[in-house]
């Protein structure tokens, strides 16, 4: 059995303009997938916009750097996640296809990544 955390990746501008109507059917297509996950959904969550994001750059050893907005200026950004448990990496990918960002008619994606354990 091992830990993955599943990547949500969208178009800001896309998820910020989404209808009330779309908004929901992402929902119901989220709770659908927390209900067919069952135990196996260890946690997930939606991120906040990017423009509230604060990042931290490191200078050369220096102080770290604090500023506004996410580390990369890119269209696609990880607006939530979830980390489960799966068999194997085929099962994580079972599961990961039941999310609606994989489907959804605006560019999105789902990033599989097997979490490190302690150790």
């Amino acid at each position: 059995m091992g830990t993955y955390m599943l990547l949500i990746h969208g178009d800001q501008e896309a998820w910020d303009s989404m209808s009330p109507q779309e908004q929901d059917r992402i929902g119901a297509g989220h709770r659908r997938f927390r209900e067919a996950a069952g135990e196996a959904v260890l946690e997930g969550r939606e991120l906040a916009s990017t423009t509230t994001a604060t990042t931290l750059r490191s200078r050369g050893g220096a102080r770290p750097e604090v500023t506004d907005g996410p580390f990369l200026e890119t269209k696609e950004v990880v607006g939530g996640y979830y980390v489960i448990t799966a068999e194997d990496l085929d099962a994580a990918i079972r599961l990961a296809s039941l999310l609606p960002e994989t489907a959804a008619e605006y560019a999105s994606g789902v990033e599989i990544r097997p979490v490190v354990e302690p150790g």
